[in-house]
């Protein structure tokens, strides 16, 4: 089985600096080395999730980093509304920029179409400029 990724926007960040930050604030409410996000819909390509698939984050319209999917669980909510909670590895690994259109929820992420981590020692690399990426995105270079 080839597995599959998932894409997601991380709303409310501006950097992967701040979207780290984020996850490192709750931590306390996790099982240690995991994080975990909550969606809506449960994914009906679990199985493909789970054999080796990634979070790959869109931030400020660009993907730059990714987490890798441990786990898929259904929980219900305060509210009372059945959710799938996403288990992530901790570890957060910067990729390649690519640009994305926004969109709600999140997509499935061909693994063809996903980009590559950053080689060691470019970890800490700025993003490109969100016009730049879209701009190479669209000439099929990232």
């Amino acid at each position: 089985m080839v597995f599959i990724n998932i894409l997601k926007l991380s709303v409310g960040s501006d950097s992967v600096e701040d979207h780290e930050g984020w996850q490192i604030s709750q931590r306390h409410r996790w099982p240690p080395g995991r994080a975990i996000h909550v969606t809506r819909m449960f994914p009906k390509r679990e199985a493909e999730i789970l054999d080796g698939g990634s979070l790959y984050w869109v931030i400020k319209g660009i993907i730059q980093c990714r987490q890798r999917i441990l786990g898929l669980e259904q929980v219900t909510e305060s509210d009372g509304i059945t959710r799938c909670a996403i288990i992530l590895d901790a570890a957060i690994v910067r990729t390649e920029a690519a640009a994305r259109r926004p969109f709600q929820g999140w997509r499935y992420l061909d693994p063809g179409e996903s980009p590559r981590d950053l080689v060691k020692g470019r970890e800490r690399e700025e993003a490109l400029p969100p016009a730049l990426a879209q701009a190479l995105a669209e000439i099929g270079l990232r």
